[in-house]
């Protein structure tokens, strides 16, 4: 049976870490992972937004993914990105990333085009009958311009390997009709950090986490003691952690999270284009809030990779 629990709890969506040359770092990838893992996440999720996949080259694409099923060998279960606006191409990639060894897809509503929620149920269908792996569903109206209705949610999750999503709306009372219609078995995600206890005490199973790039652990147990029902202690992690949630999109993701994991020395400060640095004030507001919850030090040092925070990839 393929609903259950597997992509319960916190989900990493994972930076994409690139060289000051603009090539892809496999080394700081692969050092990413093993952090995550060492410190307790429960899946991982690379190549979705947060991850630059839309900037990503289809060789690329599949190079992180790999590299992530190879550093991950079974420990935790690999949901990875194949989205897009064009569903005969999603399909492709989706096959490929299954030959690879993932253990699920996290499909995005097609942008730019806008599909009916007719022409969502047949794009997700279509995907799900391709690829005998789960799907979970991501809805971000905000980024894409189209939203999953709780109508089409429930149409979708009678499909076998339609088994969650990740609901990203930022609308409570959208989320909580979507958990009063699927079935039980059902995932339902949080697309946003700060929302993941709220979700949790709606039914809800977990979150595809921005913030647990930088605190795994943290985000891991908030999470956990979330769905134990001890939202007390769970809220006391929420309260600690919710300005680095916060700044976390002082600017479109993932330009802050990259700054945050560079100021810890974990990658170089490189995007690729049309996302570009942090503002030299919101690089301080971001170092401000590291530093505040002993992230980094409080010093004029430079963090441990020296780097240039100017650094673009073209």
């Amino acid at each position: 049976m393929l609903k259950g629990t597997r992509f319960t709890g916190t989900g990493t969506a994972l930076v994409t870490p690139f060289r000051n040359d603009g090539a892809l770092d496999e080394l700081a990838l692969e050092e990413l992972i093993q952090r995550q893992i060492d410190r307790g996440i429960d899946f991982l999720v690379p190549c979705g937004t947060t991850g630059e996949s839309p900037t990503l080259t289809h060789e690329e694409h599949l190079r992180v993914v790999e590299i992530t099923v190879n550093v991950v060998k079974g420990k935790v279960p690999v949901l990875a990105g194949a989205g897009g606006y064009n569903t005969r191409e999603v399909i492709v990639r989706a096959r490929e990333l299954a030959e690879i060894g993932v253990d699920g897809i996290l499909s995005v509503t097609p942008y730019y085009n806008k599909p009916t929620q007719e022409g969502l149920y047949q794009h997700f269908r279509l995907i799900a009958d391709a690829v005998p792996l789960p799907v979970i569903l991501y809805s971000v109206q905000g980024r894409t311009g189209v939203n999953i209705e709780p109508a089409t949610v429930k149409r979708l999750a009678e499909i076998e390997n339609i088994v969650g999503i990740k609901e990203a709306s930022g609308n409570i009372s959208q989320m909580a009709a979507i958990l009063n219609l699927v079935p039980e078995d059902f995932i339902v995600l949080s697309g946003d950090d700060a929302i993941t206890l709220p979700l949790v005490a709606l039914g809800g199973r977990g979150v595809i986490s921005v913030v647990s790039n930088e605190i795994p652990a943290e985000m891991t147990e908030l999470t956990r003691l979330a769905l134990r029902g001890d939202c007390a202690g769970a809220r006391a992690i929420h309260r600690r952690y919710q300005p680095l949630m916060e700044v976390n999109f002082v600017e479109s993701n993932p330009i802050p999270v990259k700054a945050a994991l560079a100021e810890m020395g974990l990658l170089e400060p490189v995007w690729r284009l049309p996302l570009v640095p942090p503002k030299a004030e919101n690089r301080a507001r971001i170092r401000a809030v590291l530093e505040s919850l002993g992230l980094v030090q409080r010093a004029t040092a430079a963090p441990a990779r020296e780097r240039s925070h100017a650094a673009i990839a073209h």
